[in-house]
């Protein structure tokens, strides 16, 4: 029985390392393109249309740093996990 909750840890916090990780990438893409942006914004009209960008892309970011470290301030922390085990057991799901 050990090694199956073994196995389940190892597999969960192999998850979290992988949402953690593609956190990690998007906020890298998004330090590398937005300055980009910015210039070509900059170069070539005088309207900000740049902030669009930062602000859609941003709003994204913050969302995917919640998901990848487990902060849901609306469903709170465990939600998923006890809604798993209500529904595991009630008889007629």
């Amino acid at each position: 029985m050990e090694c199956f909750e073994n196995k389940d840890k190892y597999s969960r916090a192999k998850e979290k390392v992988a949402k953690i990780k593609s956190f990690y990438t998007n906020v890298l893409a998004y330090c590398i393109v937005i300055p980009v942006l910015a210039y070509v914004n900059y170069r070539t009209t005088s309207f900000p249309w740049v902030i669009f960008p930062i602000l859609g892309w941003g709003f994204g970011l913050l969302m995917h740093g919640m998901e990848a470290y487990g902060y849901n301030p609306i469903l709170g922390r465990g939600w998923e996990a006890r809604k798993i085990k209500e529904l595991m057991e009630d008889d007629r799901f």
